[in-house]
């Protein structure tokens, strides 16, 4: 197995485990926590996978299924332990973003051999399922929130892909987006990084316009 499928796995394992802290935000049963998890988990690649008309992975390789199921069971019994929920959730969902966005980029670039395609693969791989999540649970959502979160993929994705391209070993291009997407994000987390916001003004009035 090499770094790059670890990655994958790691980021289901992980993605799983938010929407599993999300489930358990909501106080829902055991079947609400294995299809939140599962959708976090998969739900990213599912996209990916169906904008690159490829077979969907975890059709092709149902342990991807059983982890998030896996996942979600150990939440479940053991979430109720956790002082912050909310809190582990985000960092979790850093953690997820960081590999997705690497795991994203690597099969756009493997199945297309286009960096910009690789670059938006990663992209939505690493944000689809946390916006699935959000949105099932009725969440505040990660794209609403003020702190830097789609550019921290995109952090990833891109120093994943000039790497493969300076002909780097993808275990240094892997490990390289990683980490500059975990730190963005991270750091937008740990010091609230932000983007201006658009200031909004009243548009002109109708006998104003020449």
């Amino acid at each position: 197995m090499n770094p790059i499928e670890l990655l994958d796995y790691a980021g289901v394992a992980v993605f799983a485990a938010t929407g599993a802290l999300a489930a358990s935000r909501k106080q829902l049963d055991i079947i609400g926590f294995l299809f939140l998890a599962s959708v976090t988990g998969i739900g990213g690649g599912t996209f990916r996978d169906v904008i690159l008309n490829l077979p969907v992975f975890w059709i092709a390789n149902s342990g991807y299924v059983l982890i998030c199921a896996v996942v979600a069971m150990l939440v479940f019994f053991g979430a109720h332990r956790v002082e912050s929920r909310w809190k582990l959730l985000l960092w979790l969902d850093a953690v997820g973003l960081a590999a997705f966005s690497v795991m994203g980029a690597a099969k756009g670039l493997a199945i297309t051999g286009s960096p910009v395609v690789s670059v938006v693969t990663g992209v939505l791989t690493a944000t689809f399922g946390g916006i699935l999540r959000d949105l099932l649970a009725g969440e505040p959502s990660v794209l609403l929130r003020p702190e830097i979160y789609v550019t921290a993929a995109l952090a990833g994705a891109t120093l994943f892909t000039l790497g493969d391209l300076a002909g780097l070993p993808p275990l240094a291009s892997g490990l390289a987006g990683f980490a500059a997407a975990f730190l963005v994000r991270g750091g937008a987390l740990k010091f609230g990084w932000a983007f201006p916001s658009y200031k909004s003004r009243p548009g002109r009035r109708p006998e104003d316009i020449p």
